[in-house]
């Protein structure tokens, strides 16, 4: 069974929420084990905020890109088909033949980070043509305010926002863009079962 997709509980845990989302979009609920929880959730949250207190400024790149190996690894023991791999720089972008539009075409996810006033983890879970979609685990009521953002709350188990891809993939600073190529980072995630190649359909274009 699929869970649906959740939403952050304090201003901070963007990261670990989004990582947990990708987990439940791409397996069954009976698949996961409770340590990748528990791993997820103990290796996050480990930015200090200008208080001196841990976790009030988020997760590091350093934190998202251990947790995309410990993911990665967990896949190689056999007891999770999972894969992952840690993008950053000029490695982020969305144009036609970069690795995070060939995962998503690929019914793969990407956990990356943008802007949202401060930055701030999303899910990618779709692309279609010049539309991305993501779920955005900062719970907003009503619609966005953003004239080119749709928000949709009928897709709980993938997206809650359609993005232009010319709104995320930018190097301004502005709500929903990646910003600059040195401040860019991505997780890629995939379910060996279920991911689309060239040998198990004729539908995978990259």
């Amino acid at each position: 069974m699929k869970n649906p997709l959740r939403y952050q509980i304090t201003e901070y845990d963007c990261g670990p929420t989004s990582l947990l989302n990708a987990l439940s979009f791409l397996f069954e609920r009976e698949e996961l084990a409770p340590e990748i929880i528990r791993n997820i959730m103990l290796f996050s949250l480990d930015a200090y905020g200008a208080d001196g207190f841990s976790g009030k400024n988020g997760t590091t790149q350093t934190a998202m890109m251990f947790l995309s190996q410990w993911l990665n690894g967990f896949g190689k023991t056999g007891r999770l088909s999972i894969q992952s791999s840690f993008l950053t720089q000029r490695e982020v972008n969305l144009r036609p033949n970069s690795r995070i539009r060939d995962a998503l075409v690929r019914k793969g996810a990407a956990v990356v980070r943008l802007d949202l006033e401060s930055w701030h983890y999303v899910l990618l879970t779709g692309i279609d043509g010049d539309d991305v979609y993501l779920f955005d685990p900062y719970y907003m009521p009503g619609e966005c305010p953003l004239p080119d953002v749709r928000s949709d709350l009928e897709h709980e188990y993938t997206y809650n926002r359609v993005v232009p891809v010319s709104r995320i993939d930018c190097e301004e600073i502005h709500p929903y863009a990646f910003g600059p190529y040195e401040t860019r980072e991505a997780v890629l995630l995939f379910n060996g079962q279920t991911m689309l190649t060239e040998e198990n359909t004729v539908e995978y274009m990259i």
